[in-house]
């Protein structure tokens, strides 16, 4: 008795001293190469000096980022969509599978217990009971009613690493919900900046329409008086369809502009209409932000390295592959050959120990099927490694891009409108100089062309900067809700 006990402490004492030895390598996010400051943030120092970024992560909430704007219908909009749009909802139920696998894999590190009740009818060989072969040898039925238990150890940190691996999956997941989040809403933003652009083109093309209406009306009468040939009346009257044809070009991009922002909605297009109103000049002033608060705020770098964390767990699950590993089952009820004596006390039985096979296992030879694992693992690892890297590089493209879009487009804009200024003094002398006849109706409709096309171009570089803003946000990670109190949040230019 003494020696069994002795016996299963030594096996519990060699079993715990297993248990400390996981194997796999430990992770560490791999150095990505980061400037110091981003190249824009140079050109305009003034940014640099008025914003510092405090240090948001990925999980932090963002806030209405596109309160900046200060438009209630596009707040609207976008509570809208964060509610019915069917890509997000998707995401959301993908995070709840991950979360899932991630609950299965932990379940491992306990213990399973059934149970079973019900009759075998037997009857073993006259030979496996040592009796003559034409000796009497009837089937028998046994009873059984038992609970079992089965218990791996883990001895090498497989299981441990398959947590780790689902743990960062469920994370990884989380983080590209809030990417889809992110990017429904700049398509929500960008969709309704388009169409108020859509209505401000609308509009300028319908005073077109009533200038040249009014153009023509003194055409025909400057012809029916004599003063003027048939020519300029053919003339007016093409550029009054040539407007009108225009102006409907711009309904139909307007049409399929509302169309596209219903589904982001989760409505069809004959649910979902937006009255017009023209685009009024985006003027926000949006932080730079740090290379530091850029890895931490955008959701599709956090999702990249938590690929990589689950990559590097993989590895130790198929390192561990190459090691025992040990089993504990066992089963305790009773057993008897009339079910009216199955729970008494001398029916009791169990068997602890595996069922079928060994307890300790121990791989030996299996034509290189484990080492294949291993080597997979660790090309996956690389492969996320490279994947997280060029994630990096991509962000800071991005934020590069938005910078200087708004910086130029600012700066466009301004030289814009000195050119719509200048356009529409050259066709009032136009106007004035072909009424008194010193010039022809070619100079006219050169000028008025001119005025329409200047102020064509004004008002979609409005849309340019209103659709840049959003850009640059989405690659800040979404908004600056974070940054150090002190700082603006926003401000006209």
């Amino acid at each position: 008795m003494i020696t069994s006990i002795r016996s299963t402490l030594s096996m519990g004492a060699l079993v715990l001293l297993l248990a400390g030895c996981a194997v796999g390598p430990k992770y560490q996010r791999p150095a990505a190469d980061v400037p110091k400051a981003f190249k824009e943030a140079a050109l305009s120092p003034e940014a640099a000096q008025r914003w510092k970024a405090a240090q948001p992560s990925d999980d932090i909430a963002r806030g209405k980022w596109w309160a900046v704007f200060n438009d209630p219908e596009l707040d609207a909009l976008q509570e809208q969509a964060l509610a019915a749009n069917q890509d997000l909802k998707a995401a959301a139920a993908r995070v709840t599978q991950a979360r899932a696998l991630q609950s299965g894999a932990r379940s491992e590190f306990f213990p399973t217990l059934d149970a079973g009740f019900g009759p075998t009818r037997q009857r073993a060989s006259n030979a496996a009971q040592g009796l003559p072969a034409d000796a009497p040898n009837s089937p028998a039925t046994l009873w059984r009613a038992q609970a079992g238990l089965s218990y791996e150890v883990d001895l090498f940190g497989r299981i441990a690493s398959d947590v780790d691996a689902a743990t960062a999956d469920a994370q990884q997941s989380a983080a590209l919900f809030h990417s889809v989040q992110l990017a429904l809403q700049a398509d929500v933003a960008q969709g309704y900046f388009l169409i108020r652009r859509l209505d401000a083109e609308q509009e300028l093309y319908r005073g077109t329409v009533q200038l040249r209406g009014k153009t023509l009306d003194l055409v025909q009468r400057r012809y029916a008086e004599g003063d003027i040939s048939e020519l300029d009346v053919a003339r007016a009257k093409s550029e009054l369809a040539s407007a009108q044809s225009e102006s409907l070009g711009v309904a139909r991009l307007r049409a399929a502009a509302e169309h596209a922002l219903a589904i982001l909605l989760g409505k069809t297009p004959a649910e979902f209409s937006i009255a017009p109103r023209p685009l009024q000049r985006v003027a926000v002033g949006i932080p730079a932000g740090l290379p530091s608060s850029l890895l931490e705020r955008r959701p599709d770098i956090a999702a990249a390295e938590r690929a990589m964390a689950a990559a590097n767990a993989r590895i130790g699950a198929a390192q561990a592959a190459f090691f025992p590993r040990l089993n504990i089952t066992g089963a305790f009820g009773y057993e008897s050959s009339q079910l009216g004596d199955l729970f008494q006390w001398s029916s009791r039985s169990f068997l602890l120990g595996p069922l079928v096979g060994t307890m300790l296992s121990l791989p030996i030879f299996d034509g290189g099927q484990r080492q294949a694992g291993l080597d997979r693992a660790r090309a996956r690892y690389e492969e996320d490694v490279a994947r997280y890297r060029q994630t990096v590089l991509s962000a800071f493209r991005e934020v590069e891009d938005g910078l200087s879009s708004l910086r130029i487009l600012g700066e466009q804009s301004q030289v814009q409108d000195d050119a719509v200024m200048s356009a529409a003094r050259a066709a009032e002398l136009a106007q004035i100089q072909y009424r008194e006849g010193s010039v022809s109706y070619l100079d006219v409709i050169d000028a008025d062309r001119m005025v329409l096309q200047q102020r064509r171009t004004a008002v979609q570089l409005d849309g340019q900067r209103a659709h840049a803003a959003v850009d640059l946000i989405r690659a800040i990670g979404g908004g600056w809700d974070g940054l150090e109190e002190g700082t603006p949040g926003s401000r006209a230019s």
